[in-house]
């Protein structure tokens, strides 16, 4: 789902704190695109699948610039399915924004603007799109980026640890995130197993539904 030349797709706009990542706790903009071509069976964001508002790039910069603050994440459903996504992070990077671009793992990320951190969300068994995951994506990564794993069970858990060694991730990426998915993991048993390995991986939950719960724009 693309919109006009110089224009987006947009579900929402807003001012939260990060909720993930190192720079979690920090206020943040998020820019949410319209549109995703996968379907993780534990998805959040389902209401981003479609609908959204055309908006012209300098709306959406001029929109970002009244919030007030320096980091953005444009996120989705999955921003990297609008090829237009990569004006706007250039954009942004152009602005003196702190940038940062949630997505998939499953589209190529080699045209993403370099200043941009990218937190890359490879699929583990448990989401029902492993199939989805490009790993060449994780060679296209640099020092400052992220590699994240959602976390259903104990297979995931071992199926991630296995992936991090087979591709090296650690040396690649700034920080590997591992994050217990909500509804079907429990944090503490997710930590217990990252200190009984000791994984060299930064565990994460989701401050944002710690805080508001799954309201959308928070």
């Amino acid at each position: 789902m693309t919109g006009p030349e110089g224009q987006l797709r947009i579900t929402e706009i807003f001012l939260s704190l990060q909720g993930e990542t190192n720079t979690m706790g920090l206020p943040t903009v998020f820019v949410r695109l319209t549109g995703c071509p996968l379907r993780c069976q534990y998805c959040d964001t389902a209401y981003a699948f479609s609908g959204g508002e055309l908006m012209s790039l300098a709306v959406i910069v001029e929109t970002v610039r009244d919030k007030g603050v320096r980091h953005v994440t444009v996120t989705g459903g999955e921003p990297l399915a609008q090829p237009n996504v990569h004006a706007l992070l250039t954009t942004l990077c152009d602005e003196n924004f702190i940038v940062s671009l949630e997505t998939s793992g499953a589209i190529d990320i080699s045209g993403v603007d370099a200043r941009v951190v990218k937190i890359l969300d490879l699929k583990t068994p448990g989401s029902g799109e492993v199939s989805r995951n490009l790993w060449e994506n994780i060679d296209r990564c640099d020092s400052k980026d992220q590699i994240k794993f959602v976390i259903c069970n104990r297979q995931d858990y071992d199926w991630a640890k296995l992936k991090c060694d087979e591709y090296a991730v650690s040396s690649k990426v700034a920080d590997v995130l591992f994050s217990p998915s909500a509804e079907e993991m429990s944090a503490t048993e997710l930590a217990d197993w990252i200190i009984e390995d000791r994984l060299a991986v930064r565990m994460q939950i989701q401050l944002h539904k710690y805080l508001w719960g799954d309201q959308p724009g928070r």
